[in-house]
């Protein structure tokens, strides 16, 4: 089955030459203008990216993004005009897997999205289960568990904690998270990091603000600490 791509666009002409595109991709692309349209087709024929401006009309690309979060882990990327710091920590933090700037190029949004596609297969199988404190993480599976209670990962959050805990005690940089998580290797933004990781904190750790696994080495990256 043809990968689906969902772009919300209000903009004729800017989703019209991202449609062009990603369609030159072999892509299948369904359009919306609005928050509102496009909760309406997800809901109708779920896709397997949604890209996600942040000025929409009505519901804004925030909320839009917080809906989507609601029922679904579907990699969302957001597309902004806008450089500012705030934005961009916003739409992360709203559930977004990453970010694009216009104007940007269809080569870039393309490679963006084939990473995201591959991180959205299942992880590796045979990778070690794994046990920190009242965490276990069962990577073949998928699954989460804090104190044999499941919890919802998206699925980059959930490649992210694999990752770390794949060698507890080891410190990881930034970049080399971009790399062996987002696939990223001159393209990436520490902030993609950064935000996933306080994500992660909010689900996993009894108080996110003062973190027993997932802890930070100043200056160096993020390690997990069992």
């Amino acid at each position: 089955m043809a990968t689906r791509i969902l772009t919300v666009e209000d903009d004729e002409r800017i989703r019209t030459a991202v449609r062009m595109a990603l369609e030159d991709e072999g892509w299948t692309v369904i359009e919306a203008e609005s928050g509102e349209e496009a909760v309406d087709a997800f809901a109708g024929q779920p896709a397997d990216v949604v890209l996600i401006d942040l000025m929409l009309p009505g519901m804004d690309g925030f909320e839009l993004c917080r809906s989507l979060r609601r029922t679904s882990d579907v990699p969302i990327v957001m597309v902004t005009a806008r450089t500012d710091t705030h934005d961009v920590v916003a739409g992360l933090e709203a559930g977004a897997d990453d970010y694009v700037t216009k104007p940007f190029q269809p080569k870039e949004l393309s490679a963006r999205i084939r990473a995201l596609l591959r991180r959205a297969r299942p992880a590796e199988s045979g990778r070690a289960h794994v046990r920190f404190g009242e965490l276990e993480v069962v990577p073949d599976e998928g699954v989460v568990r804090r104190n044999g209670t499941e919890i919802h990962l998206t699925k980059t959050e959930f490649r992210l904690l694999c990752e770390l805990a794949s060698a507890p005690g080891r410190v990881f940089s930034r970049e080399q998270l971009l790399e062996r998580v987002w696939g990223y290797d001159y393209f990436g933004d520490g902030r993609l990091v950064d935000v996933h990781v306080r994500r992660l904190r909010t689900k996993i750790e009894t108080d996110a603000a003062n973190p027993r696994h997932v802890v930070t080495v100043r200056g160096l990256g993020y390690k997990i600490q069992t």
